[in-house]
């Protein structure tokens, strides 16, 4: 792969906008496209982006497209629809970056397999901001061969990059990396609550916390928003964590797996979504969880 190979870029929201600016600045040729929200297209353009009206335009003049958007149903949409990917009929990669159901990603790739077109799983851990410092983590799934090809172009925009295995175990890895996650936003929440109830402060939860063994990353972003009302502490929307847990229970049943755990997980956050605070982010489970045990938030 050279900086004359061309990218696309379809899914430019909280993590995309970073991720594109990011390839643009390496000097990869790079071709985005507009959904609801054009003022990031517009920034790119002006820093010498080029736009497509399409999937399929975008595909004609693409070597690899980057997919950053909602989930496998949002996936199928740009890769299959009348006017996306595949019907450009042009033999290319496209790497999914969406946390999508493992098992749509495996057909698909194999569907897509039969025209020349590639499908990678690369989906992403981390923060908005490390996507737009270029340190975001990355779990790749597919051929030795083809992820190869596309080093150069994850390098962009991942400080971490890790082959999980062939297509389909990036996806199922990240549902096991926000399976970890939810569970401590759940974890958190509920024992906020409870330590309320017994008169314990966030703060002094946190002083206990804090450096010690159960300290970590996610923790301390968590707890900026508990502490500091920071809504931007971690920008992952309620909505978005039910689904991936949604996708982790449908692999859970495929498999034939009892996963108590993960209901647990669901469950918490489908009752904030269920309540309409599935637009809230995750931190702001830590609200829900309170007001639903006649705890307001000051």
């Amino acid at each position: 792969m050279t900086e004359k190979t061309r990218i696309g870029f379809i899914g430019l929201g909280l993590m995309g906008q970073g991720m594109a600016a990011n390839i643009l600045r390496k000097d990869f040729g790079l071709t985005v496209m507009a959904h609801r929200n054009r003022a990031p297209v517009e920034a790119l353009v002006a820093a010498g982006a080029a736009e497509a009206k399409s999937p399929r335009e975008m595909a004609g003049v693409c070597d690899v497209i980057v997919l950053c958007v909602t989930g496998s149903p949002e996936v199928r949409a740009v890769i299959e629809g009348p006017d996306g990917i595949a019907a450009a009929a042009r033999p290319l990669t496209v790497v999914d970056c969406s946390t999508s159901d493992p098992s749509i990603t495996t057909a698909l790739a194999e569907s897509l397999a039969t025209s020349g077109i590639v499908l990678v799983d690369a989906p992403l851990s981390r923060t908005p901001a490390d996507a737009a410092a270029g340190t975001l983590d990355v779990m790749v799934g597919g051929a030795e061969a083809d992820v190869a090809r596309i080093r150069p172009v994850l390098e962009c925009f991942a400080g971490r990059i890790v082959h999980t295995g062939p297509t389909g175990t990036g996806h199922t890895m990240k549902l096991l990396n926000n399976f970890l996650a939810m569970g401590y936003a759940a974890l958190y929440s509920e024992a906020l609550m409870l330590g309320r109830k017994a008169g314990l402060t966030p703060e002094v939860f946190d002083d206990v916390i804090r450096g010690g063994r159960m300290d970590c990353p996610f923790y301390q972003t968590f707890f900026r928003y508990v502490l500091e009302r920071d809504r931007d502490a971690h920008r992952f929307a309620i909505r978005n964590a039910f689904k991936d847990m949604s996708y982790l229970a449908a692999y859970a049943n495929a498999s034939g797996a009892a996963n108590p755990m993960g209901a647990a997980v669901r469950n918490a956050f489908a009752q904030a979504v269920g309540a309409g605070r599935g637009e809230d982010y995750v931190p702001m489970l830590s609200d829900f969880v309170a007001e639903a045990n006649g705890m307001p938030q000051p």
